[in-house]
């Protein structure tokens, strides 16, 4: 039995591709993304229209609605009807955070069309600025959502021409992030206006918006808004203007349905031959062709075991089918395919190219994984992100017996999150967690004792790294006693060698004939090396102690100097 009515609905329809939708809602951290997401749920009928932009209904984690802000991306499959046509709306509502950008990449992956939310008060803000980078580097077509008009009028008392006129800024601003960041093909064509309906103002809190086929059709001015705030007919606008109408209607009319997204999309996300049989199948978006599905969000369900959700590309996912998985080079079978409702699964059975589906049993999945019904197949390429994890600390079980519960939890995290890496010093045995930021890290404890561990961590550390551009020195020093000097002269390694250092096949535990060796075979050239450390730089060390001299070429770390 179906836990939500409009499931039946929806797969009635997921095999028409016209009338499928796959847009995500992105945003700098605090802009009110999940605020109109409830609207948008309300709108569908999967919310109470009482309860929207209070509920924060996608923000299902406990820390998420303690903290009031999204921590991670949840997905959520409408069915609406617009222009009397049914449409299937495939929604992710990403995070803001700088520290959670990694979620917002993964997700742009699986969807191709963004509403990118802005306020109206602070404007286009520095992660308005990334999240749309990274939209327009997946391809993904944006719109923008102009929020918290209400603000403008209550807290800062502008008459509606100077609404109007913050209105255009915010809007050249934006066009001004695609003139930066678009690709020539898409430069003008993506660009937004009001007039071309790819602009929508409103108050997520207040649950009213419109865009411009909704302010002709209703006949709503500015004038109107401002005399809705002064005279308390706020119900009336909300009434006459819901949010949702604005948004699922731009996302209906601009956003492209997966089969027109995935003919210019497919050459940018998968270098493959184009004209290759599984090229073909997923630019045409065909049901009937390979499977090949690209995961970007795992969930470790303590029932259910490892959820992998992702965007399917080509071909038809069914319960039982047998799947290859690219990167890993790992064999599975799909136990159970399902659809994501927020916090809760619904068993489908089935779900055909351009949905975003969730696939339970396969245990080696990552995130980034390329899923496929065949064996020889290109990947797809992997995801960039804009940020490395750059804050680490270390953990330690408060008892020894928990050490084993401590190594489990670590690997579902590391499993659930790649930006959240873990290690271990090989030197001092101590467990490491590295994440984007303090607050990354924040999360990450309190998740791993919500499972009952008790644990002792260290301050973070930040890694600094400071890159050298050019030959430099020599600099002298001198020892305490002032009876040595050194000697120092830095210059940049060859470019070669820094590859193989980030390619891992040169590292500062291996072996040192080993490391000769290995420089030595390289096409690239032999550079002459001892000891280097992780991105290392070359030093020339002299050392002068009365009549004697001791010169040295050697290798320091590069970072916390």
């Amino acid at each position: 039995m179906p836990r939500f009515k409009s499931s039946a609905d929806i797969l009635k329809i997921v095999s028409n591709k016209d009338q499928i939708r796959n847009i995500g809602i992105i945003a700098h951290v605090d802009h009110g993304k999940t605020t109109m997401t409830d609207s948008l749920l309300a709108g569908a009928g999967l919310l109470s229209p009482a309860l929207a932009g209070t509920a924060l209904a996608m923000d299902f984690m406990e820390e998420e609605q303690k903290r009031q802000m999204t921590i991670k991306a949840a997905n959520v499959s409408l069915y609406y009807e617009h222009g009397g046509t049914p449409y299937v709306i495939n929604l992710i509502d990403t995070p803001g955070h700088v520290d959670f950008s990694g979620k917002v990449t993964r997700s742009l992956r699986a969807i191709d069309g963004a509403v990118v939310v802005v306020d109206s008060v602070e404007e286009v803000m520095v992660q308005t600025e990334t999240v749309t980078r990274q939209a327009l580097e997946e391809r993904v077509r944006p719109v923008l959502y102009i929020n918290k008009i209400d603000r403008l009028i209550k807290e800062l008392k502008l008459s509606p021409e100077q609404i109007q006129e913050r209105i255009a800024r915010i809007i050249k601003d934006f066009n001004g992030l695609l003139d930066l960041y678009a690709e020539p093909e898409f430069k003008e064509k993506w660009k937004v206006s009001f007039a071309s309906n790819t602009v929508a103002m409103g108050s997520a809190k207040d649950r009213w918006g419109f865009n411009f086929e909704v302010a002709r059709k209703k006949g709503i001015k500015f004038t109107d808004v401002v005399d809705a705030y002064l005279n308390n007919k706020v119900e009336d606008l909300k009434t006459n203007a819901p949010i949702h109408e604005a948004i699922l209607g731009m996302a209906i009319e601009v956003m492209p349905p997966p089969h027109l997204a995935q003919v210019y999309r497919i050459p940018k996300i998968w270098h493959g031959d184009p004209t290759s049989e599984f090229g073909q199948a997923m630019i045409k978006c065909d049901d009937k062709g390979p499977v090949l599905m690209s995961v970007v969000n795992i969930v470790v369900d303590p029932q259910a075991g490892v959820v992998a959700t992702g965007r399917l590309f080509s071909g038809t996912v069914t319960d039982g089918e047998p799947v290859y998985l690219i990167n890993s080079h790992a064999q599975g079978r799909v136990q159970q395919v399902a659809i994501y409702m927020g916090p809760q699964r619904e068993i489908v059975g089935k779900l055909s190219a351009g949905n975003i589906p969730a696939l339970l049993g396969l245990e080696n999945v990552k995130a980034g994984e390329t899923i496929a019904s065949v064996k020889q197949v290109i990947p797809f390429e992997a995801v960039h992100y804009v940020t490395e994890p750059v804050v680490t600390i270390a953990v330690e079980p408060k008892f020894n017996r928990d050490l084993p519960k401590l190594v489990d939890t670590l690997r579902k995290l590391s499993l659930e999150d790649p930006n959240l890496v873990t290690s271990i010093n090989e030197e001092t045995g101590e467990y490491l967690i590295s994440g984007m930021g303090t607050l990354h890290l924040e999360i990450a404890n309190t998740l791993i004792t919500k499972t009952g561990l008790e644990i002792v961590t260290s301050k973070p550390i930040v890694i600094y790294r400071e890159a050298i551009r050019g030959k430099a020195g020599p600099i002298e020093g001198k020892s305490p006693n002032r009876h040595n000097k050194i000697y120092l002269e830095v210059e940049p390694l060859e470019e070669q060698v820094m590859e193989l250092i980030k390619a891992g096949k040169i590292s500062e535990y291996m072996d040192k004939a080993d490391m000769a060796k290995q420089l030595r075979a390289d096409k690239r050239g032999a550079v002459h090396a001892r000891g280097p450390r992780h991105d290392p730089r070359r030093i020339s060390v002299g050392l002068e102690g009365g009549a004697d001299r001791i010169r040295a070429d050697q290798r320091i770390e590069g970072q916390d100097y």
